[in-house]
């Protein structure tokens, strides 16, 4: 062992993990030291994932060392696809993962720390300790689970792996997370920062590694490199700026009236706001007026992509072609050769990685679970296309791509209704409702959608124009 490994938290020496003939981590060596935010990039299916359970030690190695020359102590992961309760209260999805809080009077410590857990990473976050997780949105609870990993729980966080941690959150709920992993790392302790959003990479990463194919491609201080140089080495030409606004025929006829909001045949209409305003709740109640509880399939006249997979969109036990193919079947008997045809198509299309559909749909990743979901909502015939956040875990190459899909279907008369935490993506759409405390605060359209207005009318009502 090296000197620099030995002052490490944790250090892997040309570590692998193989699945059958699948090197998901190829031969990495990496160190993450005391004081250090180790940003962790790569496109979808690049490993990062694989990596962190490595070191994590959901998964052991099949070659090669993981060490904790200081011991494996105060090591604490938040998951892209969330780990709490759901049935259990925050303060009890807290005890869960605090071995010291047992036996009578457990209660109200497990109170007072996530409490004051997230009212240090999380100053005004409003989440009650006793609130059941499941009445919380997933923005509520993203931060519950951000706040367990790095509360105190008998010890101190020395080590915490954070996996897509703000995909759900708005830019102010964002950069209160950013605030304190900086602070965190400058108190000793160490991060790994897993993101697609390039710009919270470089804001709170010292050095970035860049993963391809299970392979360290890029180890370098982050101010060495650039976005444009970031996205190289991933594997994808950088985009310059945001996808222009529709270049095929203009919005047609109004054909949604609904919740304040309208919207036209050819339009992409977007939801913004602060997290937890409203817009969720009035995109489900638009979406479920449009479908029906008991017959899917062709002919619908809206069709869901939802943010939030495991709750709202995946189906767990089927196939990565039957969580395709399911928003066309109709109800009689299955052509399954063109059902594998439009599976093949779709996942040429949106690039989702894997050697055989056949495989289960949770044998992906996260992002190319994502990915299969917009392939089930492009490929029905739904003229109305709902999205609740639907780019979380995505990786910037895929979304550039997505960006192009989108508006190459509105140019064809598809209307998509799209929430978005992201204000980037929400500022390529063609008319914008901004809530705030439940109602629509402004309508923008062409000129007035900016981050500026956007971030203005999040915070004051105003005159819907």
């Amino acid at each position: 062992m090296n000197e620099t490994d030995k002052r490490a938290v944790v250090a892997l020496r040309d570590a692998a993990k193989h699945f059958g003939p699948v090197r998901a981590v190829d031969g990495v060596t990496l160190a993450v030291a005391p004081g250090e935010c180790l940003g962790l990039v790569g496109h979808n299916g690049a490993g990062k994932s694989t990596l962190v359970n490595l070191i994590n030690g959901t998964f052991g190695p099949s070659s090669g060392v993981v060490d904790f020359p200081g011991g494996a102590g105060g090591l604490r992961s938040v998951f892209q696809e969330l780990s709490l309760c759901p049935n259990l209260t925050v303060a009890e999805n807290l005890a869960m993962a605090h071995p010291a809080l047992k036996g009578a009077g457990w209660r109200r410590p497990a109170r007072a720390e996530i409490g004051a857990a997230l009212d240090t990473v999380f100053p005004g976050h409003g989440i009650a300790p006793d609130a059941e997780v499941d009445s919380l949105s997933i923005a509520e609870r993203q931060m519950v689970e951000i706040a367990i990993g790095f509360a105190p729980r008998g010890g101190r966080a020395r080590l915490v792996i954070l996996d897509e941690p703000t995909s759900s959150l708005d830019e102010g709920i964002a950069r209160q997370l950013l605030a304190h992993i900086r602070a965190f790392c400058a108190q000793g302790g160490a991060a790994i920062f897993i993101s697609h959003m390039l710009g919270e990479v470089f804001e709170v990463s010292s050095r970035i590694v860049v993963l391809k194919d299970g392979k360290v491609v890029a180890d370098r201080p982050a101010t060495a490199f650039t976005r444009a140089g970031l996205v190289d080495a991933m594997g994808h030409v950088a985009t310059e700026g945001a996808a222009s606004h529709a270049a095929g025929s203009a919005p047609g006829n109004v054909i949604l009236r609904a919740e304040g909001l309208q919207a036209r045949r050819g339009e992409v209409v977007g939801l913004s706001g602060l997290a937890g305003h409203g817009q969720a709740a009035a995109l489900a109640r638009l979406y479920l007026s449009l479908s029906s509880d008991w017959c899917g399939g062709m002919g619908a006249k809206a069709v869901f992509v939802a943010g939030d997979r495991p709750r709202d969109g995946l189906l767990p036990l089927w196939s990565i072609l039957r969580n395709i193919s399911i928003s066309v079947l109709g109800r009689g008997l299955v052509d399954r050769a063109a059902e594998r045809k439009l599976a093949e198509d779709w996942k040429a299309r949106i690039g989702i990685r894997t050697d055989d559909l056949t495989n289960p749909i949770l044998s992906l990743s996260g992002g190319n679970q994502q990915k299969v979901l917009f392939a089930r909502a492009l490929a029905s015939d739904a003229p109305i296309v709902v999205m609740d956040d639907p780019m979380r875990g995505v990786d910037v190459g895929t979304k550039q791509d997505v960006y192009a899909m989108i508006r190459a279907e509105a140019a064809k008369g598809r209307t998509f209704l799209w929430y978005s935490t992201e204000t980037e993506e929400v500022c390529q759409c063609d008319r914008v409702f901004v809530f705030r405390n439940g109602k629509i605060s402004a309508e923008l359209t062409g000129d007035q959608i900016t981050e500026e207005r956007i971030l203005e009318a999040s915070f004051e009502m105003q005159e819907a124009s």
